[in-house]
């Protein structure tokens, strides 16, 4: 697909929609300055290379920047690129220009300063130090990094011109790095831009297939979408809310994100909850509970769905209620409500604190919505070199947030998914150190439970000394989740004595090699980290530095590695699921008149009882039926390839053993193929459970959550011909 090139006018034409005809002028002065540096110089793809200052100039534009911030777009490469001054841009644009440009200059230009003894590879050094660039710049003035945000946004529109490789390179550290960073800065519109963008180009084949499904049903979806807004609008006019009601457009990346997360669980993209989803704008906020309330009459809601932000906002200043109901048809709806105020927040996030607004004062309140990026600096200050950084960045900084409350009543803020040990570290570092176990909402709880948002936390801890445990840095086991507390436990380790944590990591490797039936030589994994020797790794192991998660990926990864991703001498076992349209999980059985395979044309049948039967297309049954209505489309779901392991689990026997075992697996999604259990006179039980799991890495939480069931002695792969042995 060819895009035009954009021009002058189309970035005048933009400003002059929000900006004074005089500050036009301005704009179109630092156009022709930069215009005139750039004058002989031309991008990859053969084009005049001031199409990219201006492309970066015309996307923040869109979100109604201020007057300096366009400016120093168009001119943010005339230092680098064409030997202009500083000093010549102060005298010509004023100071506010020039400080922007020298900022986004000096993004560019900062060397990646090499970090000993580091276990990242070369790329992820470049990410990390990059990061930490940019959050200073964003430090000094938010504006720079929007600035790069936009720039990058569009060089992924104009990658064609680069070679594959480069393509690649630059399209990963969108994902990781440019695109978090939109979402934590509550840009919406870049975000979700960035992520599309590179998607398509790392995994182009996913993306056709998701881009594929949307599309399918684009007209008869959107028909659905609009007879619900317009029966929306009726309530809300009727009730004396003034609201606008639209259909809210898919995004490709997250749907692709939610599909690989409900496959774990052994669910289909059909069970995503927000396919269908609708957006409700209204002037204030006692409109919006007063809009849920005719929500929620009119359709069911879906238990567990509904949140409120705008009591209790994301950490990037996101406000909106999101509720999901069971919508006409029997096909779920996401709902979000929120004032105009607030949808330009969601949309433009800091950026609407920069955006023109004439008579408008300044936002006040603007270092405070800031104050997280000031907290994290002074946590990469305690941090030991790019390694925790980068980590602390990837899960402190980028995921959603809980607010969970200490007994006295303070708000701690934590990552989601984040355990009584993160909340006790993130309170103080020794009460981590001598955590032991935790009071959820009054009521003892393990210490890996995932903690929920309005949760108070009581946390038991000894007067006497303790130490944290070398599990709790084994992500298998989900002890913890913020790279803060990681970097304390890991820290405290390396105060222990080198004896001692090389010991511990033999004993650790020894563990984990048994467990998966995976031989792993400790001299040959350190070269994979590229430490000395064995003793180095296994000191690293110990110490917490490395993690049994990292070895895993690896080794995995690595071309041509000996090691196996899939479980040992397995048969593989195929299974698909039956999608109804639509609708998500409901009861679906083969008709016994016609037996149809996958691949064959289906479809579905409601019965009395509510479940689905599914047909051939051609089945004679269906052609002789009546009751239309009572027929459903249905597909073929995704086809996932199981596979068969068998562990041997020694235990304490005791009643309800067998109840506990079957949950911990059911958590991950994984199907039980055969249990058998041997009973001995000593008060012990041999368990031979045979599940279908989809690889190695499932396979290893498995472990993790079997052996946190109280009376679990060991578990252990069986594979007949392992040359390894079978207990831990």
């Amino acid at each position: 697909m060819i895009h035009a090139a954009p021009n002058i006018e189309d970035l005048i034409a933009r400003v002059g929609e929000y900006l004074p005809k005089e500050k036009a002028s301005e704009i179109r002065d630092a156009y022709e300055f930069a215009a005139a540096c750039h004058k002989n110089q031309q991008r990859k793809s053969g084009g005049p290379y001031i199409e990219h200052p201006l492309g970066t100039a015309i996307f923040l534009a869109d979100l109604n920047l201020d007057v300096t911030t366009l400016s120093a777009a168009l001119l943010h490469d005339v230092v680098e690129d064409c030997g202009i001054t500083l000093r010549q841009l102060t005298k010509r644009f004023g100071e506010d220009v020039s400080k922007l440009v020298d900022g986004v200059t000096k993004l560019t230009q900062m060397e990646v300063k090499e970090i000993p003894n580091s276990i990242l590879e070369p790329e992820d050094k470049l990410q990390a130090e990059t990061l930490r660039k940019m959050l200073v710049a964003m430090a000094e003035d938010v504006r720079v990094v929007l600035i790069k945000l936009a720039d990058r946004l569009h060089n992924m529109s104009t990658l064609s011109a680069l070679s594959k490789p480069k393509r690649d390179k630059i399209a990963r550290e969108t994902l990781d790095i440019y695109a978090p960073l939109a979402h934590r800065l509550g840009i919406w519109d870049i975000k979700w831009r960035l992520e599309d963008m590179s998607f398509h180009q790392l995994q182009p084949a996913a993306y056709k297939q998701i881009s594929k499904m949307l599309s399918a049903r684009r007209v008869e979806r959107e028909a659905y979408i609009s007879n619900i807004c317009e029966t929306l609008s009726t309530k809300l006019k009727g009730q004396s809310i003034d609201a606008h009601v639209i259909g809210r457009p898919k995004h490709i990346y997250s749907i692709y994100q939610k599909s690989i997360k409900y496959a774990e669980l052994g669910k289909n993209i059909s069970d995503i909850h927000d396919l269908y989803a609708i957006r409700i704008l209204v002037e204030n906020t006692t409109d919006c509970y007063n809009a849920l309330g005719i929500v929620h009459n009119l359709w069911r809601p879906i238990p567990g769905q509904f949140d409120d932000y705008i009591a209790n906002p994301k950490e990037n200043m996101y406000q909106s209620l999101h509720t999901t109901v069971m919508c006409k048809d029997a096909i779920p709806l996401e709902v979000q409500i929120r004032t105009y105020k607030m949808h330009q927040m969601g949309e433009y996030g800091v950026a609407a604190h920069w955006r023109y607004k004439e008579g408008e004062s300044n936002d006040t309140k603007f270092e405070e919505k800031m104050a997280w990026l000031r907290q994290l600096l002074e946590w990469q200050r305690d941090m030991i070199g790019t390694d925790e950084f980068l980590e602390s960045v990837r899960t402190d900084l980028f995921k959603d947030q809980v607010f969970a409350y200490t007994p006295k009543g303070e708000i701690i803020e934590l990552p989601a998914g984040a355990t009584p040990i993160d909340f006790a570290y993130r309170i103080h570092t020794e009460l981590g150190h001598r955590c032991i176990g935790a009071k959820v909402n009054g009521r003892l709880t393990a210490l890996d439970c995932q903690l929920k948002n309005g949760d108070t936390i009581e946390i038991m801890a000894p007067k006497t000394p303790g130490g944290p445990s070398l599990d709790w840095l084994n992500q298998n086991l989900g002890y913890t989740r913020t790279a803060s507390a990681r970097s304390s436990i890991r820290h405290w380790f390396r105060q222990q004595s080198r004896k001692v944590n090389i010991q511990g990591g033999r004993e650790l490797l020894k563990k984990e090699s048994r467990r998966l039936d995976i031989k792993m030589d400790p001299e040959e994994i350190a070269t994979f980290f590229k430490l000395k020797s064995g003793d180095e790794f296994l000191l690293s192991l110990g110490s917490g530095e490395i993690t049994i998660n990292q070895i895993i990926n690896r080794i995995l990864d690595r071309p041509n590695n000996k090691y196996p991703q899939k479980p040992h001498r397995i048969t593989v076992s195929s299974s698909y699921s039956i999608k109804v349209v639509g609708v998500g999980d409901l009861l679906t059985r083969i008709a016994k008149c016609c037996g149809p395979l996958p691949g064959e044309g289906i479809v579905g049948y409601i019965t009395r009882t509510g479940g689905v039967t599914v047909h051939k297309t051609s089945c004679l049954a269906i052609n002789r039926e009546n009751e239309l209505e009572r027929l459903v489309a249905v597909e073929w779901g995704v086809k996932q390839e199981l596979f068969p392991v068998t562990l041997v689990i020694e235990a304490e026997d005791r009643v309800g053993l067998l109840r506990d075992l079957s949950a911990k697996v059911s958590e991950e999604g994984i199907n039980i193929g055969s249990l058998v259990t041997d009973e001995h006179d000593d008060g012990t039980a041999t368990i031979t459970l045979m599940i279908y799991t989809i690889g190695i890495h499932q396979l290893g939480r498995v472990f993790g959550k079997i052996e946190g069931i109280k009376g679990i002695l060991s578990v252990a792969r069986n594979n007949p011909g392992s040359s390894q042995e079978q207990k831990t």
